[in-house]
Formats: C-alpha cells, structure tokens, sequence
C-alpha cells in the first residue's frame, strides 16, 4: 500500500486575525501557500471552498485564553519532502516570526501521521492526533520531526538537526 504523510499544526491567537498585531502574518499567507502548493513532495492542503484555510473551525477545546486557535493541515508524499519545505526559505523566516503572532504552547502542537494515498485527513482525526500525541509521546500512530516512524513501521528514526527551529 502506498503511504502520504499527514501533518496538523495550530496555533493560539495573540490577537484576532483582523488585528494590526496579525497584519504581517494575514499578509504572509498567500505567498506562504502558494510556496507550499508548489513545493516538491506537497499533495494537498485543508481549506474551506473559497481557499481559506483560516476559516475552518477546529480545536475549539484548545483556545484556553487565546484569541482562538488557527490550524493548518496537508498531507506530503514524505517526512523529508515536508521538512524541506517547513524549514527552509521563506516559510522558514515566517516561521521564526511565530512568537509575535501565537502564544508558546508548552505541549505538541504539530502531529505528523501516514495516511493511505489519497486520503485527505478530517479535523476530527488530526484533534485525535494532537491528544494521543500529547498524553503518550510519539509513536507510530501521530510523531513529531524530532522521531519519525515509517509508513507501517514501530522503530523510531531520529529527524535530521536543521528539521529544528530554535525560535
């Protein structure tokens, strides 16, 4: 069977996304999506019909005292095609941004899992995900860059060092 990786990332608001705090990040999300789109490796992206990813509603169990929760979601034909978009270039600089945009979130916030090709994974998977990565660590079932698992595999793999951003 062939294997796509899936990938949830959220984040707290610090601000609504209509504020002039978020103004940089609201901006950097079409360019940033586009590169993403046209990546190597890249498959599929969540959003809404009119291309909003913004707009979906998910997580609501996580706002806490945030100015809500913002999800991403795609799926990639590899762990090392992901990576070299997610920690490279222009992502990589927005990436370093995040603490002006999201709260610090001390447990997982990005959950990386195999899915059958083809399959486009739901917001109820990807919370699903987030929690069991949260009360158990990685395992096979939903893994972060740092140890990754094969597709069908129970051995851990160590993700490569400039996967990591130290911001």
């Amino acid at each position: 069977m062939a294997y796509e990786l899936a990938q949830v990332n959220i984040g707290r608001l610090v601000a609504p996304l209509t504020s002039p705090q978020l103004k940089d990040f609201v901006d950097a999300l079409d360019p940033i999506n586009a590169l993403a789109d046209a990546a190597p490796g890249f498959v599929w992206r969540m959003q809404t019909e009119d291309g909003n990813a913004t707009a979906v509603r998910a997580f609501e169990w996580d706002t806490g005292t945030s100015a809500g929760i913002i999800v991403n979601m795609s799926t990639w034909r590899s762990v090392e095609d992901l990576a070299a978009y997610v920690y490279s270039g222009e992502h990589r600089a927005v990436l370093k941004r995040r603490r002006e945009w999201f709260e610090r979130m001390p447990e997982a916030f990005t959950a990386l899992w195999w899915v059958p090709a083809g399959h486009r994974p739901t917001t109820d998977e990807a919370e699903d995900r987030i929690r069991h990565l949260r009360a158990h660590g990685p395992t096979p079932y939903a893994f972060t860059f740092r140890e990754t698992f094969p597709p069908g595999g129970a051995v851990a793999e160590s993700g490569q060092a400039d996967w990591f951003c130290k911001a």
